[in-house]
C-alpha cells in the first residue's frame, strides 16, 4: 500500500495531466481571446505544478520512501476525497 504522502503526490501528478488535457480541449473549443488567456494560464499552472510534484517524487524515491503505485492507486486515507477521475 502506498504511503499517504506518496499517494497525494501521485494524485497531484494525475490532476496536472487532467488540467493539461482540459487546457488543450478548452483552447481547441474557444470562441474568444478571453478563453485563450484562461486556458493558457491553466496550462502554465499545470506545467509548474507537475514540475514541482515530479521533483518531490524524485526526492521520495531518493530517500527510499516511494513504492511504485498502481495505475489507479487506492486511497490509503478514506477520510480524504476520492480520486479525481
Amino acid at each position: 500500500m502506498a504511503r499517504p504522502c506518496d499517494y497525494n503526490i501521485q494524485q497531484t501528478i494525475r490532476l496536472t495531466r487532467e488540467m493539461m488535457r482540459l487546457a488543450d480541449q478548452g483552447d481547441a473549443d474557444r470562441e474568444d481571446v478571453g478563453c485563450g488567456v484562461l486556458y493558457g494560464m491553466l496550462r502554465d499552472a499545470a506545467y509548474k505544478l507537475l514540475r514541482i510534484a515530479e521533483e518531490e517524487k524524485r526526492r521520495h524515491q531518493a530517500k527510499g520512501w516511494w513504492l511504485e503505485l498502481e495505475e489507479k492507486p487506492t486511497n490509503p486515507n478514506p477520510d480524504i476525497e476520492k480520486e479525481v477521475d
